[in-house]
Order: C-alpha cells, then structure tokens, then sequence
C-alpha cells in the first residue's frame, strides 16, 4: 500500500497526517517527514487515524523522532483510531512513550 504523508502548520503544532501501512518500505518516507519538524520545540501530532499497520522499523523512526523532539524542548503526540494498531502500540509498550488521543481535536486541544 502507498503512503501518504501531508504536513500542516497550526498555531501551536505541526499536524502531520499519514495513510497507509507504515513498514520497512515506508519508513523511511516516514523519517523524512518528520526530520525537518523534530528540531523545532513546537508539537508535533502525528494523526495515525488512518494508518493500520506499523512494523518495528516505523516504532524505531517514531522513538528516534521522539527523543530528537524532547531533546530539542518539543513534544510529539499521535492519533491513533484504529484498534489494531493501538493494540500495537500497548503491546509494545510505546503507548506509555508517547501521548496517545483517539481524535484529532483532543490532541490539538491539549497542545
């Protein structure tokens, strides 16, 4: 599956919004989107409510992100609708890295 990534700023974040699977394939799409947003201290939300599936290679480019963004004075929250892949995300443990909301509005809200 393609994957689509678009990029909007907000007054107090950046919105990043994917679709599709993210895996080995596509993290690397995944990693250069994110590369220009992790040195600055504003939010980044990441809404996942249209990606499925994630692979450890795509965790990895997400808690690279992440601790580049924290180091940086950021934060990165995500929105995750599906799931499946928030079963993912507590399986791994990465539920407790990152805040996770389950719409949109509720992350920018808490920016």
């Amino acid at each position: 599956m393609d994957l689509s990534i678009a990029t909007e700023a907000h007054a107090d974040a950046h919105v990043v919004d994917v679709g599709g699977d993210l895996d080995v394939y596509t993290a690397p799409q995944l990693k250069a989107a994110l590369d220009g947003l992790v040195s600055e201290p504003k939010t980044a939300v990441l809404d996942l409510s249209r990606v499925h599936f994630i692979d450890s290679t795509a965790l990895g480019v997400l808690a690279a992100a992440l601790q580049e963004k924290r180091a940086a004075g950021g934060e990165i929250y995500l929105v995750i609708g599906d799931p499946h892949l928030l079963k993912i995300f507590r399986i791994t443990g990465f539920h407790a890295l990152f805040r996770v909301f389950s719409g949109l509005e509720q992350a920018l809200e808490a920016v």
